[in-house]
């Protein structure tokens, strides 16, 4: 290459000075941008601090539950309650109930075989038939001798007949008498033969001692049932049944507890099986007896208001209470702990948990029932909300609730 090539050679200051300007303007939209990308962020509160809450849970309360003295216990029990069976060994014919069925007082619910006591029964009706026939040809051969008797008699007084004669009439009239008074007797006992075959037929059927309804069906049609249901598949009763008039509840409660409640206290009773109703109840009995394994003594509670799904056996809980509970106070509410409330701006609100967020929920008040408050409108039963919000919490803050 020649010398005027190289000299030709030489670097652009002005071009390489450019460079680096080119450069800046590309730097600072990034800057901008990585700006707005965390104004962005915190405004969605990603960049917000997460706020350590406690929880608690809406719940649907009773007033009532402000003067609440005691809780207990127990189940449905009913006060009369029968195994219905027979006097007598014989099968199982007929059956006419089944669980479930409601029953009238001296209904017959089942029946068993019957031939060999209606047969007695028969040869009992005919003893009587001539019993009484025999009673009456007695009566007319009585007639016929007092007749005789007194005529024989008169002819005696006047002399007219022998006394060995007038001794032979008398004779056949004490005689008649005495046929008669025979009679008579085993009419009477025919009769309570009859009598006796009647109840043995009528130990056959068996029925409801009183109203109620059928508990369990015992036995089926076919089966054998005895008074002592030792024989192999016999059976000793046919069906169970209670008075569902008769229902009370029983409770244990501690024998240091006995002293807060008397006989006819006014009672709230809740079935677990109905958990959004409450009965109304009276303490009908305190058992004068301890139970000495358990430290505890029976209190039976008396419904007042009788209702069709209550049936035995239901778990219950009893309040106890200090006065009787009104109308009003027996309609549930939905109810928060008073420092889960907030106001802010004049407003009364809760924060209520959405996922991991708290979202302030406008809300609106009505009675204090004790450390609780009744709300009207906001929230349901089986919300989660924050207990003791901070004035850090916002809406819309994210949220760890601590364990209890």
């Amino acid at each position: 290459m020649g010398k005027e090539d190289l000299s030709k050679l030489k670097i652009d200051k002005d071009k390489a000075a450019f460079r680096p300007r080119r450069k800046k303007k590309f730097f600072f939209p990034v800057l901008i941008l990585a700006g707005l990308f965390v104004v962005l962020l915190a405004v969605l509160g990603i960049l917000r601090p997460t706020i350590n809450v406690r929880a608690a849970t809406v719940t649907q309360i009773y007033p009532s539950q402000a003067f609440t003295i005691l809780n207990a216990s127990g189940y449905v029990v009913p006060q009369r309650k029968s195994a219905l069976a027979s006097k007598v060994t014989g099968r199982l014919i007929w059956l006419g109930v089944e669980e479930g069925s409601r029953v009238k007082k001296d209904q017959v619910v089942a029946r068993l075989e019957r031939q060999d006591v209606t047969a007695a029964k028969d040869q009992a009706a005919a003893h009587v038939k001539a019993a009484r026939s025999n009673l009456e040809q007695a009566k007319a051969e009585l007639q016929d001798a007092s007749l005789t008797h007194n005529r024989n008699k008169e002819l005696l007084a006047r002399g007219v007949i022998a006394q060995a004669t007038y001794d032979t009439v008398l004779a056949r009239y004490e005689k008649a008498k005495a046929a008669v008074e025979a009679a008579e007797a085993t009419v009477k006992a025919s009769l309570a033969a009859l009598d006796g075959a009647n109840i043995a037929l009528e130990y056959t059927l068996i029925r409801a001692p009183f109203a109620g309804v059928v508990l369990t069906k015992d036995a089926d049609i076919g089966d054998i049932v005895t008074p002592i249901g030792a024989a192999t598949n016999a059976k000793s009763a046919v069906i169970t049944m209670a008075d569902m008039d008769s229902l009370q509840v029983e409770v244990d409660v501690s024998e240091s507890n006995v002293r807060q409640i008397t006989s006819d206290q006014p009672c709230e009773i809740q079935l677990d099986a109905l958990p959004d109703q409450r009965f109304r109840g009276v303490i009908h009995m305190i058992v004068p007896t301890a139970d000495r394994s358990k430290a505890t003594i029976t209190v039976k509670v008396r419904f007042l208001n009788k209702d069709s799904r209550i049936l035995p056996e239901m778990s219950a809980k009893v309040a106890f209470l200090s006065r009787p509970a009104t109308s009003e106070e027996q309609r549930p509410r939905i109810a928060v702990s008073q420092s889960a409330v907030v106001n802010r701006k004049s407003k009364e609100s809760i924060f209520v948990i959405r996922g991991n967020k708290a979202a302030e929920t406008p809300v609106r008040l009505g009675d204090k029932i004790g450390d609780m408050v009744e709300v009207l409108e906001g929230v349901k039963a089986g919300d989660k909300i924050v207990l003791n919000p901070s004035e850090r919490l916002k809406n819309g803050s994210k949220i760890k609730i601590e364990e209890q």
